[in-house]
């Protein structure tokens, strides 16, 4: 079992309103990424604002400032399981098979991280599960000024999943991260 953390604290500088709230096909992008973890043990939003009407948990960050790694710092903190996926509020085509699989793929692990590369080459920190072990990293970076998601990985190393493996079980789609609306199909 795992926990599902759902990261919505950024700004929305490009989309031009708030994207987590965006109408698209019947329902706000966040409702999207909440659905695909459907069978995590549980599931809660992380954000310095106010989502009500989700019937999840809302979390604020802990310690703020420091980007997406103060929301993994508050998904870590507040989970309840040992693995938290954690998902950007973004990523309408995750789907629940997409976490089963990394999830198995993080119970085989020697690692607290597993995380996937996009097609492009390109490492996929939000749409990763992370072991709660990490916990203390997060914060040292955090104290350190230091707020790259992937340094997490780099010092405690992760397991890695190809983009041809995930785009073979799971289509392209999944990795389609809508930072404007026009990058919405």
């Amino acid at each position: 079992m795992y926990s599902g953390a759902v990261i919505a604290g950024g700004l929305s500088r490009r989309f031009g309103e708030d994207k987590a709230l965006y109408p698209y096909r019947g329902k706000p992008l966040i409702q999207w990424v909440l659905d695909s973890l459907q069978e995590a043990g549980e599931r809660f939003i992380v954000t310095n604002r106010p989502y009500p009407g989700f019937g999840v948990p809302v979390y604020p960050d802990l310690l703020p400032g420091a980007d997406s790694l103060s929301g993994l710092h508050s998904a870590l903190f507040h989970a309840r399981y040992p693995w938290v996926a954690v998902a950007a509020t973004d990523l309408p085509f995750l789907t629940r098979g997409f976490w089963d699989f990394l999830y198995e793929q993080a119970r085989a692990s020697p690692y607290p991280v597993v995380a996937v590369y996009n097609p492009e080459g390109h490492l996929e920190p939000l749409m990763a599960l992370y072991h709660k072990d990490c916990l203390p990293q997060v914060e040292r970076q955090i104290r350190e000024g230091d707020f790259l998601l992937r340094r997490v990985m780099e010092t405690l190393g992760a397991t890695y999943v190809p983009a041809e493996e995930v785009v073979a079980r799971f289509g392209r789609g999944v990795f389609l991260n809508a930072n404007r609306k026009e990058e919405l199909p």
